[in-house]
């Protein structure tokens, strides 16, 4: 354990400050010596601020007084920092919030005592609608906003009030305006001049409305006009860290003013969209701040040297944790948080850095914070500067490294150089200051256009573009970046995909004419080659990815990174689970902001666009060592839509509650019930749902059919509306007891009498079928389990072979008549030998056996069923073999057509004797099973 006296030398050896203020107060040792091993707390500096406290009752209060007790409350507060942090015994944080809660105390104390001489003399300031008092708001911003002071910080700080009017109860009445501008002029005074004992904070007041040429108070109407009217890039990226700092977060009016104060910034501050436009005006800030820096350094060895703004240095990493906050924060509300620590955590939960980066980032920012108190705290200066002479280094590293370390000048040189190296090449990365990974804009390239042999169809659309009106409406920029990514992208496309150059590049011009206004998503290609790159591999692979892409163009976001690819792939049920937690966030996030419905829905239906475009990235193994199998690809779509229909349920269900004074934290005995192709976990990139929704309620409960009815409609509009956002799912509730003749909802009671045909209204064969392969897919696990149970029965029922067969003969005559084909191709679904006769032969099996073997009522898909009915000789083992291996390819033949943008999954079959084969082994088993063919005979 450190020895006092010695912590209290080696304080002294690298602090002139400290050694100064122990030599003027002696009687402070002590008092230091005693609490080296106390962690500096609020309740710490409260106890420092106790007699200015007790002082502020007492109307004899002088100025004077005020400011000395300040003053030394603060020099006290820096002793005893200095003196733990010098020591090894103080953590950054410790450091940092101490002195950004002595800050905001300072500030609250002196307001007071401002604010009972202003009263006296004029009144106060009050709302025009309502009895109270408008408080001065003080918004910290920085370092103070971030609760990331340092040792010898200014405090730069915004002045605000909530409306104008005209001060009430004094001998005089002055404007609102005037009365906090006299109130912020004597703060500032108070707490920034210098006396005998110091100051307490040096102030800067720069950060306002239109800076030292705007008035020091203003309005929030002001501030808001001012911010979307004149409001620059650099002042989003300043108000990241805006913090209302008084009223006191324990103060009446302080949930009040600052909710107002975040109606106004959050618009301004974080887009609704993801920003990659950021990028670029981040880089030219960053870089006109280093032309700055070199012009104040230009006396001293250069930039590097600046530990704060040089290469390398503290600020490249908060501009990079900002670029993130600024770039996704409108769509991710856990980064609308102020300090980097936690910023740097967030971009490694979300994997949009890498652990290793996350962590040489949190290291460097950590040594720098740690260097920088140590050459502040040297003579109480506000100083980034790396000293020149070897024997004031040596200190810093001797301060560094502690009181009981060794350490040489050349190691502490090296470490310092290893940490603004990383930090120099994980910035240039991140902003792209490498030009090669940039698109190279070339303003006297204007003659370009596509080479008419190579790409004639592009170069037809590239001449009627050229003469459209929509382009010469775009900003001249624009143009200039999509002629620039056609050209590169031509000539990308024929070193990489020659046989379909045409067709390739003509996707993308599809894409460029469908972003060709939204400036943020050209900045993605134009920044970024590799997401250019993806983009092409893309489109050249799938004509329904293209589409897809070209309707949502925010998932070009997603090209970026496959990081979430990984988990998707190997752990879709914790990727799942995770995606889950992220949707709820930003749907209570619009919540509490009482965003319309449409907002709701919209980021519902961002999710599902971004999850679908993730697993078809893996499907096109983009991102991914191989591609996913269609059935897995089923699956993940299939939990997707599962997911999608749980966060409906749930955020649907308070306002039905509402409406019938129901608790809306109880969820109700209300289930969803997938049919077909999600039923089946084999579902499609655009398949319909094939939904029944029941409910549980007693059977005198005669406002159940209502209220449930209610739910399952308004669940329906929030999955089918066209928002802003494009839609979710084409929903089918046919397959209902009764259809759509029947009602929207069904009782669990009810729906269990329909399909066991207790009573007149009785279900049909078809509709046994169907059930087969439904299954619980969202709402109440109690409903859920209710209705596996009513499956199971109605499965187990003993039937009558016959009939059964001719029913299912019947029902695949009627599908067939249905999806009549007159062409040469096979259909791989509908015609004979095709997917629809392995699935209504699987469901035979089921409906036939399940009661004499029970392994058959699993919902395992039509692959595992065959060998359940192969296990238990309903066929042989090689048939069941040959069936999944047919149904195997037939999937993922209509899996590549789909993607390929066919309307018919259909194919020349006799050009590939493998599908000809799988067919006939098809129609083989049926006419085995059923001793007819699926197809009716001519004449039937």
């Amino acid at each position: 354990m450190a020895d006092p006296q010695t912590a209290l030398h080696f304080l002294g050896k690298h602090s002139l400050f400290a050694s100064r203020w122990l030599n003027a107060q002696p009687q402070w040792r002590a008092w230091l010596a005693e609490r080296l091993h106390t962690p500096i707390e609020p309740k710490q500096i409260d106890g420092l601020l106790l007699s200015l406290r007790q002082s502020l009752s007492q109307e004899s209060l002088e100025e004077t007084l005020l400011m000395s007790e300040l003053r030394l409350a603060r020099q006290r507060l820096m002793l005893w920092i200095a003196y733990r942090d010098l020591n090894g015994l103080a953590m950054l944080n410790e450091v940092t919030h101490a002195l950004s809660y002595f800050a905001q105390q300072s500030l609250a104390y002196t307001v007071a005592f401002i604010r009972k001489d202003l009263k006296g003399r004029f009144g106060l300031p009050s709302a025009r609608s309502a009895d109270y008092e408008l408080p001065l708001m003080i918004v910290g911003m920085g370092k103070l906003g971030g609760k990331e002071l340092n040792l010898s910080s200014d405090i730069d700080l915004i002045f605000l009030y909530e409306e104008e009017g005209d001060t009430q109860g004094g001998s005089n009445s002055i404007s609102n305006h005037e009365w906090f501008t006299k109130l912020g002029r004597r703060l500032i005074k108070i707490i920034a001049e210098h006396d005998e004992n110091g100051f307490v904070f040096r102030v800067d007041m720069r950060l306002r409305p239109n800076g030292d040429s705007g008035p020091l108070v203003c309005s929030l109407e002001m501030l808001e006009e001012y911010l979307f009217v004149q409001g620059r890039e650099w002042e989003r990226y300043a108000w990241i860290k805006g913090r209302m700092i008084y009223p006191l977060s324990d103060h009446p009016d302080h949930v009040r003013c600052e909710k107002g104060l975040e109606q106004i910034i959050r618009p301004f501050v974080y887009r609704r969209h993801l920003d990659y436009g950021v990028i670029a005006a981040i880089r030219e800030l960053h870089a006109q701040i280093q032309r700055e820096a070199e012009k104040r350094s230009s006396n001293r060895s250069g930039r590097s040297h600046d530990i704060k703004l040089g290469r390398g240095g503290i600020r490249e990493i908060e501009f990079l944790a900002q670029m993130f906050q600024l770039m996704r924060g409108g769509t991710d509300p856990r980064l609308r948080i102020r300090p980097t620590l936690e910023v740097l955590d967030l971009l490694q939960a979300n994997q949009w850095m890498s652990p290793e980066e996350v962590q040489d980032l949190k290291v460097a920012y950590v040594f720098l914070r740690r260097l920088e108190h140590r050459i502040q705290i040297w003579e109480d200066q506000q100083t980034h500067y790396f000293p020149e002479s070897d024997e004031a280094r040596m200190q810093l590293a001797e301060a560094m490294a502690g009181p009981a370390a060794v350490i040489t000048l050349d190691q502490f040189i090296q470490e310092l150089n290893d940490h603004q190296n990383r930090v120099a090449r994980y910035f240039e990365k991140a902003f792209s200051l490498d030009a090669d990974g940039r698109l190279q804009l070339d303003i006297n390239d204007i003659d370009w256009q596509p080479d008419p042999t190579l790409f004639p169809r592009v170069y037809e659309r590239w001449q009627s573009w050229q003469d459209s009106s929509r382009v010469k409406a775009l900003p001249e920029k624009s143009q200039l970046v999509i002629r620039s990514l056609l050209k590169k992208a031509a000539a990308d496309i024929i070193s990489s995909h020659a046989h379909d150059a045409d067709q390739t590049l003509l996707r993308f011009f599809d894409l460029l004419e469908a972003i060709s206004r939204r400036g943020a998503y050209l900045s993605i290609l134009a920044e970024y080659s590799n997401a250019l790159q993806k983009v092409l591999v893309l489109l050249n692979s799938s004509k329904w990815a293209a589409q897809y892409l070209a309707r949502h163009p925010h998932l070009l976001d997603d090209l970026l990174s496959a990081s979430a690819q990984s988990e998707l792939i190997h752990d879709p049920d914790s990727y799942w689970k995770k995606v889950k937690i992220d949707l709820d966030l930003r749907l209570d996030d619009a919540l509490a902001d009482h965003a319309s419905p449409d907002h709701a829905m919209d980021i519902l239906r961002i999710t599902h666009h971004t999850e679908t475009f993730l697993v078809l990235l893996a499907d096109l193994g983009i991102g991914a060592p191989k591609g996913l199998s269609v059935e897995r690809v089923s699956d993940r779509l299939s939990a997707l839509a599962d997911l999608i229909l749980q966060v409906t349920y749930e955020r649907v269900w308070p306002a039905v509650a509402q409406k019938f004074s129901m608790d809306a934290q109880q969820l109700p005995q209300f289930a969803v019930i997938a049919y077909g192709k999600l039923g089946g976990k084999e579902l499609g990139y655009a398949s319909d749902l094939d939904l029944v929704f029941l409910y549980d309620a007693p059977i005198n409960d005669q406002s159940a059919q209502e209220v449930f009815s209610i739910l399952g409609k308004r669940m329906i509009n929030w999955l089918t509306t066209l928002t802003p956002a494009g839609t979710l799912f084409e929903i089918d509730t046919r397959l209902r007891p009764n259809g759509a003749a029947g009602f929207l909802v069904t009782s669990l009671d009810s729906f269990r009498r329909y399909q066991l045909r207790e009573g007149d209204n009785a279900a049909w064969v078809w509709e046994h079928q169907a059930i087969s392969r439904a299954r619980f897919a969202a709402g109440n696990p109690a409903v859920g389990k209710r209705f596996e149970e009513i499956r199971n029965e109605v499965l187990s029922q003993e039937r009558k072979m016959n009939e059964l067969q001719h029913e299912i003969i019947d029902m695949r005559h009627k599908v067939h008549a249905g999806h009549l084909n007159h062409s040469s191709e096979f259909d791989l679904k509908h015609d004979p030998g095709g997917m629809v006769d392995i699935e209504f032969m699987v469901q035979f099996f089921v409906l036939a056996f399940a009661r004499q073997f029970p392994a058959l009522l699993g919902n395992l898909g039509n692959i595992a069923l065959l060998r359940i009915a192969a296990d238990h000789q309903l066929i042989t083992a090689e048939e069941a073999l040959e069936i999944a291996n047919a149904y195997r390819i037939f999937r993922a033949q209509q899996h590549r057509l789909r993607l390929d943008g066919a309307d018919k999954t259909r194919m020349d079959i006799h050009q590939y004797p493998e599908f000809a084969n799988a067919r006939d082994q098809v129609s083989a088993l049926w006419k085995k099973v059923f001793g007819a063919p699926s197809r009716p005979e001519a004449g039937d």
